[in-house]
């Protein structure tokens, strides 16, 4: 699940002369739904939303340190599967977007328990129309905008190199003695041979 993040000072979804949602200030979201996505990355998707700290807080003015539900401010919700765009030249697939009948479930959930996380959501929070042809009108403050990917989502996981084998430490140790023996002859036959020369020269 991917999603853009606006902060704004106003925001509004229009179909045709209908407007289906609009808030002051609060957050512009875009979201594209793939067809990986399952509960678990609705749930992550909807934590992020409400705890990112995006605007001043409202006691001390601090940039960065406050979220919706600490400001009250709204959010509008916009679902985009053009999100889940990968380009085959210059032309954009949409092979990993969900499925439109399916999708808009998953949308409509992912609503839901946004909504039951935010008080007075009713108000605070919007939506666009799915499936629908709109016009989203979006006043970004800052500018700030956020990408953000639920990690399940994720065409591609980093892999851990794997950690070389730790050799048995009595072979360890044995291996330490042998080194040190080898060292001691070398030393006694270098002694060996200053002694004899001197002893020639003498």
């Amino acid at each position: 699940m991917r999603a853009i993040i606006q902060k704004v000072t106003k925001a509004s979804v229009t179909v045709g002369d209908r407007c289906t949602g609009s808030i002051g200030q609060g957050m512009c979201v875009l979201l594209g739904i793939s067809t990986k996505d399952t509960d678990k990355e609705i749930e992550w998707m909807a934590n992020k939303l409400v705890k990112l700290r995006i605007f001043n807080h409202p006691d001390t003015d601090k940039p960065w340190d406050a979220d919706l539900l600490q400001c009250k401010f709204g959010i509008l919700i916009v679902s985009q599967f053009t999100l889940q765009c990968v380009l085959k030249g210059n032309k954009p697939d949409f092979h990993n977007a969900m499925k439109a009948e399916q999708s808009e479930l998953m949308y409509n959930k992912f609503v839901q328990v946004l909504k039951s996380k935010i008080p007075n959501s009713d108000t605070l929070v919007q939506e666009g129309e799915f499936g629908a042809f709109m016009q989203v009108h979006i006043q970004n403050d800052g500018p700030v905008t956020i990408p953000i990917e639920s990690p399940e989502s994720l065409s591609t996981q980093k892999v851990k190199p794997a950690k070389p084998q730790k050799q048995n430490n009595k072979n360890q140790g044995k291996k330490k003695v042998e080194s040190s023996e080898v060292a001691k002859d070398e030393t006694d036959k270098v002694v060996e041979q200053v002694t004899e020369d001197l002893d020639k020269k003498l």
